[in-house]
């Protein structure tokens, strides 16, 4: 069997990023160059390409028309956002992604005979907080001091995040039950293993750890010992570990103001993973 190229990417944040680009480069075309370089076949993109539903979808249809590969993706809490448009309702957000090609929602995508992509966008369930320090009622808040968690003002499931986290956790098993004789990548947004948070205790994370991940999707790795990779994004930085069979991967290429190099194409570069299967 031919081996195939995958590619991992998350958190481009396309309308709010300032790069140093040459004439005539866009995120998109820098992007497309970069993965015919890297002869990626297929991309997995773990969230937050943009703040409007609508131009993370555009972006999505561009760079698959312009790149001519497969691309998956799964939203991120900013794909969610309702800042600049009238979608106040994040479930008809989640119902818009949910209905296109490149969503996994639902519809494990097999890449071959022996090996199949499973996502989730996920959502927060405060599991990696600091529970000694704050309450369920206070991250429930999300504020912090004078300062607030965005997607209280931007999001809104009209339920509580450990309840949304829930459903699209009971999703993925769903999904992950439904493709568990194969080699499965998965894919959320959310972190889901305490190595990919900020370590505790720390005088901001004690509260924000809560919003980075679910720790109760930790579950999925006793359950399926199948899944192979594990791709999350959310949390700005990058890193790759190893767990015996298991490679844990996240892509960020996050905010252009984290990073001294400001050229896009260097900090793509550094944010994109790829592997062979």
């Amino acid at each position: 069997m031919d081996k195939m190229r995958i590619g991992t990417v998350s958190d481009l944040h396309i309308d709010r990023n300032k790069w140093i680009f040459d004439e005539g480069e866009t995120t998109l075309s820098i992007l497309v160059t970069m993965l015919k370089e890297k002869a990626v076949d297929v991309l997995l993109i773990a969230g937050d390409i943009s703040n409007h539903y609508l131009e993370s979808h555009a972006f999505i249809e561009e760079l698959m028309n312009e790149s001519g590969i497969v691309v998956k993706f799964v939203p991120g809490n900013h794909d969610y956002w309702a800042k600049d448009h009238e979608v106040t309702d994040s479930h008809k957000i989640n119902q818009f992604f949910n209905k296109q090609e490149y969503s996994l929602i639902g519809k494990p995508y097999e890449l071959n005979r022996d090996w199949v992509v499973v996502g989730t966008p996920g959502w927060y369930d405060y599991g990696y907080g600091n529970h000694e320090k704050y309450t369920e009622a206070q991250f429930e808040k999300k504020k912090y001091g004078f300062a607030s968690w965005n997607d209280l003002h931007f999001v809104d499931w009209h339920q509580k995040d450990r309840e949304v986290s829930k459903e699209m956790l009971d999703q993925l098993y769903k999904d992950l039950e439904s493709v568990k004789d194969k080699n499965i990548i998965l894919m959320t947004h959310v972190a889901t293993h305490e190595a990919f948070v900020v370590p505790l205790p720390h005088r901001i994370y004690d509260f924000a750890n809560a919003f980075l991940g679910a720790k109760s999707y930790e579950s999925v790795y006793k359950d399926f010992e199948s899944i192979k990779y594990s791709i999350m994004g959310h949390v700005h930085f990058r890193k790759v570990i190893s767990e015996e069979d298991r490679t844990f991967i996240s892509p960020c290429l996050g905010s252009s103001k984290h990073w001294r190099d400001k050229r896009l194409r260097n900090q793509l570069e550094r944010s994109i993973v790829t592997f062979d299967i």
